[in-house]
């Protein structure tokens, strides 16, 4: 191919007549080799990025009330806003069919419909999480969008940013410290070593601390880390309405049983931890604002793993943002079985929240993959492939609307090996279930690539915002709301709860069945087992655990073989991060 885009411009007749009726798609591939060799760092570096005070007053937002990391970043101190009490910005809110290794691009598609609603007249703001080191160095990479639908200064935002998840790796880590240091002073309070459950936390992905063995001449017990995007705290510091609410959820997290199981177990407030625990997340409260690449406000705050935790950004970000914009977009993490189900029954739940509509983003290449086809073949036309594999984006769809009575609409995220033929039976399909596919192209063209879907997202945002639904009714038995899940979502035909599950579960039951579920599992598939593809049906719901968050306000049901502490792939990500002798990173993306 690179042969003949030199010979078209050496001797252009000759190709002209040589590929006569193909010109175009010569054209279309040669377009797609220069995007890939212009990588998003290059695009990054070429960004024109406006001073973030100019940012921050498209917001109204005062000087005063910013408190500046360099000239790009900024952290908003809301105490420092005149009173915005009512919100009323749309909420829109972006989630994606189940990922694939090919990527869907849910991030870059959030910026790009926030980047168009802008070019359009309107006021968005972009609300999304913080990047975790884990996936930066791992498999996944960053999380800042790519192409010209980017959030900027890419290489700060996925590494340290401003400090956040290092505040909160340091008081969780604080806590267990706190529990150590009173064992080891007596343990008046009676502390079970051996049904210790508040777990050391570190944001890396790093197998090996798993399993963690305590000793110390006057106690030892078994332990181990969670990634810090899985703790209890960051979902805690992405629910807090307020500090007083974060210092309230802090205190009523649960770090052990008492060795006397007629008393109470033991708090972190019993710890007097909650104190100190939030002087450490003060500052890191504090949502941060950057911009994309067309200048877009975006607020990145927080980080919980979605196939873990509840996968949205901060409440605190996302209320903010309400009250400053027009429109708010949101993404929440994975597929909508995942991140969407976690939005709507537990953040919407505990907040009030309710999104006026429901994106899906979806790729030809990812629904290929879906239909049986390998990642080194998906960007072979295939319909046999992409028939089969629309069942997973089918059942997103119908999930969305039916179980949440959201209006839905899909972007296509459009890359240039997409024919015509695929591109028009997706389209199609979609239509058939009553709904809209529009092709999207934000990763190369910016704003005006989504400008097709901002039009549609401002039409059915026009109507009056339907009211929410829940998955499951809070009255409800733990058993019953993660069967609801299972049946309704997953299509699952059972639910198996293994002995250590079934321990927990009678346990659980008499306290806090009023809490909702968080299903951990892997988010490859509807199931328990990521070698499910598509949308599979009638498979066993394995439950290998269940987890108390008591101070976040609900439940952690583990499913399959997923793990809170991931590990590194066989070919990490950081093998191509280096630093070259100006000083610039390079190869992270």
């Amino acid at each position: 191919m690179l042969l003949l885009f030199k010979a078209e411009s050496k001797y252009p007749s000759f190709v002209e007549k040589f590929l006569i009726n193909r010109y175009d798609k010569i054209k279309q591939f040669k377009e797609m080799i220069m995007s890939v060799m212009k990588s998003d760092l290059d695009i990054a570096q070429e960004a024109n990025l406006h001073p973030i005070e100019n940012i921050a007053s498209n917001l109204d937002i005062p000087k005063e009330a910013l408190i500046n990391y360099g000239p790009y970043i900024a952290k908003v101190d809301p105490s420092k806003l005149s009173d915005k009490s009512a919100k009323s910005a749309k909420l829109i809110l972006v989630t994606a069919m189940s990922p694939t290794p090919a990527g869907e691009g849910k991030t870059t598609t959030t910026i790009g419909l926030a980047d168009a609603l802008n070019s359009l007249g309107e006021k968005a703001v972009v609300c999304v999480r913080e990047p975790s080191l884990g996936p930066v160095f791992g498999m996944k990479g960053g999380a800042t969008g790519g192409g010209h639908s980017q959030v900027l200064p890419m290489e700060n935002i996925n590494l340290h940013f401003t400090g956040d998840f290092h505040a909160i790796t340091s008081a969780n880590n604080l806590l267990c410290a706190l529990i150590d240091n009173h064992i080891y002073h007596g343990n008046s309070m009676g502390i079970d070593l051996d049904k210790i459950s508040f777990k050391r936390c570190l944001d890396m992905n790093d197998r090996s601390l798993r399993k963690v063995s305590v000793n110390n001449a006057r106690y030892d017990y078994q332990t181990g880390f969670d990634i810090s995007v899985a703790s209890e705290v960051m979902a805690i510091f992405c629910l807090a309405t307020s500090l007083d609410d974060l210092s309230h959820r802090l205190g009523e997290m649960e770090v052990a049983k008492n060795i006397d199981p007629s008393k109470p177990p033991i708090l972190a407030k019993d710890l007097k931890a909650e104190g100190s625990m939030v002087a450490l997340l003060k500052d890191a409260f504090m949502p941060n604002l950057v911009q994309s690449i067309a200048h877009t406000p975006t607020l990145i705050h927080g980080g919980p793993f979605a196939n873990i935790a509840h996968g949205c950004n901060s409440y605190i970000a996302t209320d903010l943002a309400m009250k400053l914009g027009d429109y708010v977009v949101t993404e929440a993490g994975f597929g909508a079985d995942l991140g969407a189900e976690k939005f709507i029954d537990i953040k919407c739940r505990q907040t009030g929240l309710n999104p006026d509509v429901i994106v899906i983003v979806a790729t030809i290449r990812a629904l290929k993959y879906h239909g049986g086809i390998a990642v080194k073949d998906l960007n072979t036309p295939n319909m046999k492939a992409l028939h089969d594999g629309f069942a997973n984006l089918e059942r997103h769809i119908k999930n969305c609307n039916e179980h949440y009575g959201k209006d839905v609409v899909v972007a296509i995220n459009h890359f240039v090996s997409d024919s015509e033929e695929e591109i028009g039976f997706i389209k199609d399909a979609v239509s058939n279930l009553g709904f809209e596919a529009i092709m999207c192209e934000h990763w190369g063209k910016g704003a005006e690539g989504a400008h097709d879907l901002a039009s549609k997202v401002m039409q059915l945002s026009k109507t009056k915002t339907s009211p929410i639904k829940y998955l499951y009714d809070e009255s409800q038995s733990i058993e019953d709301k993660v069967e609801a899940l299972a049946h309704n979502i997953y299509h699952a035909k059972d639910v198996e709860y293994e002995d250590l599950a079934k321990d927990q579960l009678k346990d659980l039951s008499a306290k806090y069945s009023k809490f909702p579920v968080c299903i951990a599992k892997t988010p490859y598939s509807f199931s328990s087992d990521p070698e499910l593809k598509g949308a599979a049906t009638d498979h066993t719901l394995i439950v290998r655990e269940i987890r108390l968050v008591r101070g976040a306000g609900f439940l952690v049901i583990i499913c399959g073989s997923v793990m809170t502490m991931p590990g590194l792939p066989s070919k990490p990500a950081s093998e191509s991060i280096s630093v070259n002798k100006k000083g610039e990173i390079e190869g992270l993306s």
